[in-house]
């Protein structure tokens, strides 16, 4: 698809690597360094991709209406220059836990804006039939990333020190910078439709967008829910295998690690999946799929056994998410407009981010109160209701929306 794209892959992969190496960096750090309690690093958790979902909400506009690249290598510096000042600070002895949540606010920030930016770029460089190869290529090298990243970030961390993984995360961000400067050709200035491009109409532009197209509302409404519920069942796991059942760290990063392989599965089916079967009935079939096997978690048990069944429950769930992501991205991209194309992948973006800062809140209260077992029992059936927000009828067709039209 050409060397323009070869370099935006090459970008997103060594990012990627990069996250996948600090994968729950910041409440190890919190745990190991600062000796967080489990209301803090819960908040941690929450409360800092929270404040930077609405964060975003105004930035939103601000990448819309200008070129994609310079707003993709502002973020990426501005990451790197939030997860320098860790080992920076370590190094001084100055690390603390609101330094760490401020991090975690501006770092999900500047995701949500690089996301909605890549998004628009990838729809103005290939061509339309292209969309979803691209796509399915960031979501395999997304899924390899994570199999790969954190058992090796765990061994870093065991032979150097609690913020390794986040200088190789930080180094990765300034490095997909220079893969970004690397691309080549003049990109065309976005034209606001106004004068004033930061009124509050446009902030909500994203989500009206999405609300008045059938097929995205019950789309995005059904991301929330399984997004949501499935990020939160991760630290009630952690807790249930390591506390409750005695997994030792190295099962328990195997467990979540091996399956991630099943992304590279998933992810190449996409393509003829879609094209022998359709695309309305990939959202319908794997979306019910991915769905129905959380409630697996419930029943783990000590031993080999229990292993087993958690590494079974996550491989389904991976297999079928990952052939799902791709279809859904090119979807999406396809529905909006070129005008509207940072503003709704941004809305998309802040509503998951949203949707997992609360489920994952209200899922420690739960277990608070009750046991891991019980929440995740809770997660398993509520999840099982998130068939019925996909669109009932074939709502999905190839389509993109006229400008114009879209506009009035």
């Amino acid at each position: 698809m050409g060397r323009q794209f070869g370099w935006l892959w090459a970008a997103y992969a060594v990012s990627a690597y990069g996250t996948g190496l600090g994968f729950g960096a910041l409440p190890l750090i919190a745990v190991l360094v600062l000796h967080a309690s489990p209301a803090e690093v819960s908040a941690l958790s929450a409360v800092g991709p929270a404040v930077g979902a609405l964060i975003a909400v105004p930035l939103a506009p601000w990448v819309e209406f200008r070129r994609k690249r310079p707003v993709m290598i502002a973020m990426d510096l501005t990451r790197f220059a939030a997860m320098a000042t860790i080992p920076i600070a370590y190094a001084l002895g100055w690390l603390g836990f609101i330094q760490l949540l401020v991090i975690s606010a501006v770092v999900t920030a500047a995701k949500i804006a690089f996301n909605a930016a890549s998004g628009a770029y990838l729809k103005a460089l290939v061509r339309p039939d292209d969309l979803l190869v691209a796509n399915t290529r960031f979501e395999s090298t997304n899924w390899s990333s994570i199999a790969v990243g954190p058992p090796l970030g765990a061994a870093a961390i065991s032979l150097f020190g609690p913020v390794t993984t986040v200088v190789a995360d930080a180094l990765s961000y300034l490095l997909s910078a220079l893969g970004i400067t690397a691309i080549r050709g003049r990109e065309e200035a976005p034209q606001p439709s106004d004068k004033s491009p930061v009124r509050a109409g446009v902030l909500l532009d994203g989500w009206r967008h999405i609300m008045g197209d059938p097929g995205l509302r019950a789309l995005y409404l059904n991301n929330m829910l399984v997004s949501g519920l499935i990020m939160a069942t991760e630290p009630l796991l952690a807790m249930l295998l390591l506390r409750q059942l005695g997994f030792p760290p190295w099962q328990y990063g195997l467990a979540f690690a091996a399956p991630c392989l099943g992304g590279l599965i998933g992810s190449r089916l996409a393509r003829c999946v879609v094209a022998r079967y359709g695309r309305h009935r990939v959202f319908r079939t794997v979306g019910t799929l991915r769905a129905v096997w959380l409630i697996g978690l419930a029943f783990v048990r000590p031993g080999i056994v229990g292993l087993v069944t958690v590494m079974t429950v996550e491989l389904a769930i991976i297999i079928n998410m990952s052939l799902y992501t791709p279809v859904l991205a090119t979807y999406r991209l396809e529905r909006t407009p070129k005008h509207l194309v940072a503003r709704t992948l941004s809305a998309w973006s802040i509503g998951q981010q949203a949707s997992i800062a609360v489920l994952t809140a209200l899922g420690g209260l739960l277990a608070d109160v009750t046991s891991p077992r019980t929440t995740l029992t809770v997660a398993g059936l509520l999840i099982l209701a998130s068939p019925f927000l996909l669109p009932r009828r074939d709502q999905t067709s190839q389509h993109t929306p006229e400008p114009a039209r879209s506009h009035a």
